[in-house]
């Protein structure tokens, strides 16, 4: 029987991250595909990614989230990072800005519904942000993002064990299965300009303990080039949530450098 219940952000909490102020950490694998009016589907690449999150309690029942977030994309066949990219549209070859969103954040509070189904439990958030691009009306950025509007279509599903989230000695559920669909705009760095179509997301993830629990690729990377995301920030930080858009605009010197991405994040 499957029943729909509300649970306190306390729950939320121990299933996204942790009660106890300490960092976890969600990896996805994704495979991403074009979907443009009357052609067929491409394959374009996989992701994988990462996100480092810990919840600052703040007051009765409303905890302060922080979280950087980490994204590569991958060649559809081998797997291996992209660097460059060939543009099956256009035939242009281009830098890869892999993703490196540092902080992303929010606040917790209220309560959280989730279907209950006996063992398990599964939250459901669908989100539509839409809000204005911030590389719209940047000459720079005609040939790369030239919308006025950034709209995507975010839809996530975290199961867990649902003895372990109604038990009030667990601080952090252990087993989190992650589902992620989104449908989006073409990204900046895949030079589309203003050519009709967007991007299907299919991802699946789950919830570890530390960083180095997470796939090799993303462990080596953090290792050696990003040692900042081998943990969440100890608190929130006073500056605005990054995106893709914005790296990408904050760092389009570099990029048209030809450097690699993500730039280097010393600890």
């Amino acid at each position: 029987m499957v029943a729909l219940q509300e649970f306190s952000a306390k729950e939320w909490v121990k299933t996204r991250s942790s009660l106890d102020g300490e960092a976890t950490f969600l990896t996805w694998n994704v495979s991403i595909y074009s979907f443009v009016p009357n052609e067929p589907k491409k394959r374009l690449f996989k992701i994988v990614g990462m996100s480092a999150s810990r919840c600052i309690a703040d007051g009765e029942g409303s905890w302060q989230f922080t979280s950087r977030e980490l994204t590569y994309y991958l060649d559809s066949n081998s797997g291996e990072i992209l660097h460059k990219w060939e543009n099956p549209w256009t035939g242009e070859i281009v830098n890869v800005a892999h993703v490196a969103n540092n902080p992303v954040q929010g606040y917790f509070k209220g309560v959280f519904p989730a279907k209950v189904e006996g063992e398990i439990s599964t939250f459901q958030f669908d989100l539509f942000p839409n809000y204005p691009n911030p590389l719209a009306g940047d000459p720079r950025f005609v040939d790369y993002s030239p919308n006025p509007y950034y709209q995507a279509a975010e839809l996530f599903k975290l199961t867990v064990s649902t003895a372990e989230l109604l038990n009030p000695e667990i601080v952090s559920v252990s087993q989190v299965i992650l589902g992620w669909d989104r449908i989006g705009p073409w990204l900046p760095w895949m030079k589309m300009g203003d050519r009709p179509g967007q991007m299907i997301y299919s991802a699946t993830g789950s919830k570890v303990k530390n960083w180095t629990e997470l796939p090799d690729l993303l462990r080596d990377e953090i290792s050696t080039r990003i040692p900042l995301f081998k943990d969440a920030p100890k608190s929130q930080l006073d500056v605005e949530d990054m995106t893709s858009w914005l790296y990408f605009q904050q760092n389009f010197d570099a990029y048209l450098a030809g450097e690699r991405f993500p730039l280097p994040a010393p600890e």
